[in-house]
């Protein structure tokens, strides 16, 4: 799996959310942009979930059956390549493959016609809201606190709010199996 970073203006945005709770209104711009990204990237990995919507890549085997895309929820697949273990990557043919989203934002490819391609990469995006303006507040303040808070205990090794987690949990993406497409 393979995703683009998180843009600097969606950064730009939790920064302003951890300032209005640290009461810092300015300086310490680079430690806050890391923190910011830090704690989204830690958020979306408790989540199970892309917060912020951007591309990804996976690449699965182009053997028979639905492969499961790694990140959800998934909002658009654009696209999959065939990748051969000699010659160049092609574009496979809309027709040689079918894709499917799920109820659950679960994205699934399945390969009709690889052609000469062992492997396929799968292009699409994924992600719960586009701005940080859109995520559901909770996993927003959620995210806030802790930049806060790894802000405030940059040189020690306090645990997080135990808050973040509870304001996170309801949007935790669990699962039980592999999961079967049908």
């Amino acid at each position: 799996m393979g995703g683009s970073a998180i843009s600097a203006g969606v950064i730009a945005e939790v920064v302003v959310a951890a300032r209005a709770l640290l009461r810092v209104e300015s300086g310490e711009d680079l430690v806050l942009s890391r923190l910011a990204s830090t704690a989204l990237l830690l958020g979306e990995a408790f989540l199970g979930a892309a917060v912020i919507v951007r591309p990804f890549e996976d690449v699965v085997t182009s053997a028979a059956g639905w492969r499961r895309l790694l990140v959800a929820p998934v909002t658009v697949i654009s696209g999959l390549t065939g990748l051969p273990g000699e010659g160049a990557p092609f574009v496979l043919a809309v027709g040689a493959y079918a894709v499917d989203i799920d109820a659950d934002g679960v994205g699934w490819v399945r390969v009709l016609a690889a052609g000469s391609a062992g492997r396929v990469a799968v292009a699409y995006s994924a992600g719960l809201a586009s701005s940080f303006e859109a995520v559901p507040a909770p996993i927003a303040q959620g995210v806030a606190m802790l930049v806060a808070h790894l802000f405030d205990h940059r040189e020690s090794d306090v645990a997080p709010p135990a808050a973040v987690a509870a304001l996170w949990r309801p949007y935790r993406r669990m699962r039980l199996s592999a999961g079967v497409h049908s």
